[in-house]
């Protein structure tokens, strides 16, 4: 019975010295100083360049499950990046994609890598994200509906997870063994420059109940901040070499993350260059690195009015789309409200190029290997 009870008191003591010790980790743990940031920054020329999804993938899941995965295609449209003068993506991961298959999982993540590497591009990863489609399921993803903007992206871990987040222990649990794998993996990788440890947190947009089943009702619960604090914690508990960023974006959400625990700031805009110029203006205020991580939604966000404002103000310019094909995002996002057989609109709404190499605007092309080649003859 003493053995009993001494066995149970070293088990709760264990167990309170756990617990203290992850309650002393907070996010701002081993935040970068300004300084260390602004250090990191200025060792890379000016940062430009897209979020990559290969052509012939609807979302993160098909990009990277073993099925789906085409080292070929994707090489294809990193060439294709290099040759435009790009130097910089952001790519999204998904936790369903490790759970299902972690070992091959992080080898195809180590290969697409080696790849952007190859075209002598670096890469931002994000982790976690809260657009578009709330009950991702691993296996055969939906074929794109005609028309209709990012008709199969999904959210990570989703809104159904997040709702059980804190009352069920496992989904903490897998949770922080995905981005632990996959920050440990690569903590040290300097293929990879920067974590965007969560996207647009407290995004939940107003779907319609006729496209994929939902209400038509925006969620009033935003769920995400649980775990926007843990990944900040579990990021610092691996000891990366990288810094880490979560966007500001529609006013104040992710303003937490971006003010007291990021070590670089980053935002999203999708208006006009007067609300772009003032964005920047006062997020200049932070004293750190800015990266504007999306943009360009033609024709109120374009390259001829908004990369110029990046480049003199040496923020890191990543637009939304690359190589128009299963995300749809040539379409606006108003085509969730408007669902049907969308005939290819006249101004694209985001993606640069057609599969086979040939660009919605030519006069853009040239625009942004311009604006690029300024960049490099300033830093010279």
């Amino acid at each position: 019975m003493k053995k009993n009870i001494s066995r149970i008191i070293l088990s709760l003591g264990l167990t309170g010295i756990i617990a203290s010790a992850h309650a002393e980790t907070t996010p701002a743990t081993n935040r970068w100083s300004k300084e260390q940031a602004q250090q990191w920054y200025d060792q890379y020329p000016w940062l430009v360049g897209c979020n990559f999804i290969p052509s012939n993938a609807i979302n993160q899941l098909e990009m990277f499950q073993a099925d789906t995965w085409d080292e070929k295609t994707n090489d294809k449209e990193l060439k294709m990046a290099h040759d435009l003068g790009f130097n910089f993506i952001r790519v999204y991961l998904h936790d369903l994609a490790y759970q299902a298959d972690p070992k091959g999982f992080l080898d195809r993540v180590d290969q697409f890598l080696a790849l952007a590497d190859k075209h002598e591009i670096k890469v931002m990863l994000v982790i976690f994200d809260d657009c578009w489609l709330d009950d991702p399921k691993v296996g055969k993803q939906p074929e794109p509906l005609p028309g209709v903007h990012n008709s199969g992206w999904l959210e990570s871990p989703g809104l159904k997870v997040l709702k059980q987040y804190t009352k069920d222990a496992s989904i903490r649990k897998r949770l922080e063994t995905y981005v632990k794998a996959v920050l440990t993996k690569f903590k040290d990788d300097q293929r990879v420059i920067i974590w965007d440890l969560y996207n647009e947190p407290g995004n939940r947009p107003n779907f319609r109940e006729d496209i994929h089943g939902h209400t038509g009702k925006a969620e009033k619960i935003n769920p995400y901040k649980p775990l926007l604090r843990d990944v900040y914690i579990w990021a610092r508990e691996v000891g990366l070499s990288q810094p880490v960023t979560t966007c500001t974006w529609s006013g104040n959400l992710g303003r937490e993350a971006a003010e007291n625990w990021a070590d670089v700031t980053s935002f999203h805009n999708y208006k006009t260059p007067e609300s772009l110029q003032k964005e920047i203006n006062q997020l200049k205020k932070l004293g750190r690195p800015i990266i504007c991580t999306e943009y360009m939604g033609r024709p109120r966000s374009t390259f001829k009015d908004c990369l110029p404002i990046l480049q003199k103000e040496n923020v890191a310019a990543v637009n939304w789309g690359f190589v128009a094909g299963k995300t749809n995002t040539i379409y606006g996002w108003d085509t969730w409200e408007k669902p049907g057989k969308t005939p290819e609109p006249k101004v694209w709404f985001h993606d640069i190029y057609r599969q086979d190499g040939t660009p919605f605007d030519p006069a853009e092309i040239e625009l942004i290997k311009a604006t690029i080649r300024k960049a490099n003859k300033k830093a010279k």
